[in-house]
């Protein structure tokens, strides 16, 4: 996940504040998580599979 963080939100962007890198990498983590599918889980979001696993 970090390296997926780094080439796909903190090296696509120029921060001007530490609240902005905050907010930017906050929401590239919730969509991360709710909103993009990966391939392991069966093209699921690991909020997702998470769901099915309880």
């Amino acid at each position: 996940m970090i390296r997926t963080l780094k080439e796909q939100c903190v090296h696509r962007h120029r921060f001007e504040t530490l609240q902005h890198a905050s907010r930017v990498i906050g929401d590239w983590i919730n969509f991360y998580n709710n909103g993009r599918p990966h391939q392991l889980p069966g093209m699921k979001t690991p909020s997702e599979a998470f769901k099915l696993a309880a």
